[in-house]
């Protein structure tokens, strides 16, 4: 079999190159390892509120601010409560649910030299400008989530 030659027969992956597996295997293992640390300063009792200051957004006007709520959903979702990542902030926690898929994906090529052949598609085609739309539609998407609680939460207290 050759090295380009599709690995199976439907050719939905094909063998990796030597340096896609280094790549994959980076890319796993900083996921990894960003999710581990975050979980690991949690269980230090590491101070997050320390690094971020408080929302001047909120305060100045009373409302959620596109990004409130992503901290602790993170935290959250590095703490394995995916649910309650969802419900505090949907974004974050979609991005989060994102960056795993990456990382198993990626430690399939990393470990098996199993590349999907999709990838290439993706990576040729993708433009930056799409990749920042979709992650502009997913964070505004989870400020009308997070607005819509505080409105409601005004019309009921």
């Amino acid at each position: 079999m050759q090295r380009r030659q599709p690995a199976n027969r439907a050719g939905i992956v094909r063998h990796a190159t030597s340096r896609e597996r280094w790549v994959a295997g980076i890319i796993a293992l900083s996921i990894v390892a960003l999710f581990a640390g975050l979980w690991g300063l949690q269980k230090v009792g590491f101070d997050f509120g320390r690094v971020f200051n408080p929302c001047g957004f909120k305060q100045r006007y009373d409302l959620p601010c596109p990004a409130c709520g992503m901290t602790r959903s993170v935290l959250a979702f590095s703490r394995g409560q995916v649910v309650t990542a969802f419900w505090m902030q949907p974004a974050s926690a979609f991005v989060c649910t994102l960056l795993v898929v990456i990382a198993f994906l990626a430690s399939l090529t990393a470990a098996f030299g199993l590349y999907f052949v999709a990838f290439d598609r993706i990576f040729r085609e993708m433009k930056i400008g799409y990749l920042l739309l979709a992650l502009l539609v997913i964070l505004l998407a989870g400020w009308a989530v997070t607005l819509a609680r505080a409105f409601a939460a005004r019309a009921s207290g």
